[in-house]
């Protein structure tokens, strides 16, 4: 299950309101980063296999290699002043890099 903060709740049910209503959320990982695997979200039509879920307003797309890695996170959202945008909290991570875009 990936869950949301209230403030990231508000944020990425804004933008898929702008999307329009086939469109998710799609959350992933890919090979790179300082850390081994990078973190990444876009706009987007669910695909064929995905795990497709939602939380509050919030719907998601997960690819079933990227599920594994991201059982249990939480998303965030930070605008303040040094704000970092989003942030995913993962608990499988082992390490992460000081950015907190990418992770091992």
């Amino acid at each position: 299950m990936i869950t949301f903060t209230d403030s990231a709740v508000i944020k990425v049910a804004s933008m898929l309101t702008d999307a329009g209503n086939d469109k998710s959320l799609r959350i992933f990982i890919e090979p790179g980063g300082c850390s081994g695997f990078e973190y990444g979200m876009s706009i987007d039509k669910p695909k064929e296999g995905d795990h497709v879920g939602s939380h509050r307003e919030v719907r998601f797309a997960v690819c079933s290699e990227s599920l594994e890695y991201l059982k249990g996170s939480e998303i965030h959202f930070d605008d303040g002043l040094s704000g970092k945008g989003f942030e995913i909290r993962n608990p499988n991570a082992e390490s992460t890099c000081g950015c907190g875009k990418s992770f091992s």
